[in-house]
């Protein structure tokens, strides 16, 4: 699917012009003709003879920055000084920082907020535990833990990669939903040691939101975190999704007028996403679904079945269909893809059935091209930002957590994720339910609140354990 100029590989160019001629007219059609959007172009020092310009542009990839940039230096009389990524320049000394919230400006608060008064605080813990979630910062704080081995759509880079991913993660949760979040990349894979690092630290934050570890590792460690933990624990790659999933296509269903008890739904995508999106769906009623991996549709006669896609065989695809993606498509009244790019094409879209809803959410390229689906399909989603309907899981994780936190709830339940799901619908009034529009912008001022409304009266103050369809 060819890619648009985005944001994500913004550049500004500081180039120097005569002060006369035609240059500076040219810039902006220098950078359109190399296929660019220019986003802003200023004059930063003047001169009789020489102007300093700065133009700013999106390109498609990296390749294509260069494309611009030398475009820009063809431009007769132009001489580039500088070339910054905006991107990178945003990344610069990390996104997030810690501010003190009480003064200290003298002695007597110095005394207060440490040395000698602190000691107070901590005896009173000591006496009684639970006062950590009332006099620390372990209230409204979240761990954001991964060890790097499934990072965005970039695989297993590691620990120090995953950070800057980490720090938007924290960035997000205070952003939307005021919660201080610290990134916590472990220089571990190993299943145990993940598990006893983030018991160890547990007693500091009020949850714990695994991020970015693959499956099935990433089951094993939330199960067993779940167990050893009195605080919620949420892998967002599970769960999130599988929210944002439900809500999105709760309203879908309402676009084209089916029950989700009575449409048959094809699934690509068997690990830690595709479970607990499976999961959820079922939960909400779903009765006809069909999951494909690599290999193609889940059922009981395959040999290869680890734990998880047993589970899968023994709760879907009742009929025991063993083909492949496109012959599990055809006839479906939904198809939603948690897998790989460019799976399916236009023409698999057009044997689904009347009025399909097609959520093709790998991200950043598609199972199937959004414009090839949007021609069969009544309704189509993505994980992209540049079409309508984009399912974000930063729609679900951060209100999530501020119900939970604010419920000082222990642990997280199959119903409480069901309600976020349908608080998250429920933002999308039917005056604005549309084709175009059955999921809310991340910008949109009630989502948090509304999701996170929705947590807390499901915790109805305290929750216990994990429980599962």
């Amino acid at each position: 699917m060819a890619t648009v100029p985005s944001v994500s590989y913004s550049i500004t160019v500081r180039l120097e012009v005569p002060a006369g001629g035609k240059a500076v007219s040219l810039l902006t059609h220098a950078v359109e003709n190399a296929g660019g959007v220019v986003t802003a172009l200023d004059v930063t020092n003047a001169g009789h003879e020489k102007l300093r310009i700065d133009v700013t542009c999106a390109a498609k990839d990296a390749d294509h920055v260069q494309a611009i940039v030398d475009s820009l230096g063809a431009v007769e009389g132009v001489a580039i000084h500088k070339v910054s990524d905006r991107t990178f320049l945003m990344h610069l000394g990390g996104k997030i920082e810690m501010q003190s919230k009480v003064p200290l400006r003298n002695r007597d608060e110095l005394s207060m907020a440490y040395t000698p008064g602190v000691a107070r605080v901590s005896l009173a813990i000591a006496r009684n535990p639970e006062d950590a979630r009332r006099l620390t910062i372990k209230r409204n704080s979240v761990a954001v833990v991964t060890d790097g081995s499934a990072v965005l759509g970039l695989g297993n880079i590691g620990p120090a990669a995953a950070l800057p991913v980490m720090e938007g993660k924290a960035a997000l949760f205070k952003r939307f939903a005021g919660i201080d979040a610290w990134p916590i990349c472990l220089d571990t894979q190993d299943v145990d040691e993940i598990v006893a690092t983030v018991r160890a630290i547990a007693p500091g934050f009020g949850g714990i939101n695994l991020e970015d570890i693959s499956a099935p590792r990433c089951f094993e460690v939330e199960r067993r975190l779940r167990e050893l933990l009195d605080i919620p624990v949420f892998h967002d790659d599970q769960h999130g999704t599988a929210i944002c999933v439900l809500a999105a296509l709760t309203n879908a269903l309402k676009v084209v007028g089916k029950e989700i008890s009575e449409v048959r739904i094809a699934m690509a995508g068997a690990g830690a996403a595709g479970t607990a999106v499976l999961r959820l769906l079922l939960a909400a009623g779903a009765r006809n679904v069909v999951v494909c991996d690599y290999l193609g549709a889940v059922h009981l006669g395959r040999d290869d079945l680890d734990e998880s896609l047993r589970w899968i065989a023994e709760h879907t695809n009742g009929d025991g269909y063993g083909g492949d993606l496109r012959g599990a498509v055809k006839g479906a009244d939904v198809f939603i893809g948690v897998s790989a790019p460019g799976i399916l094409t236009g023409d698999d879209v057009a044997t689904m059935a009347k009025d399909a809803v097609v959520f093709a959410l790998a991200n950043p390229e598609p199972e199937v091209s959004p414009d090839d689906a949007r021609e069969h399909a009544a309704v189509v989603a993505t994980g992209r930002s540049d079409y309508p309907n984009q399912i974000n899981n930063v729609l679900a994780f951060p209100g999530v957590f501020r119900g939970l936190l604010d419920a000082q709830a222990d642990g997280v339940t199959q119903e409480m994720l069901l309600a976020a799901a349908r608080a998250l619908a429920a933002v999308v009034t039917s005056e604005e339910l549309g084709p175009n529009y059955i999921i809310p912008s991340v910008f949109h001022p009630d989502v948090a609140n509304a999701v996170a409304a929705a947590v807390r009266e499901s915790a109805g103050g305290r929750a216990r354990g994990f429980t599962e369809a």
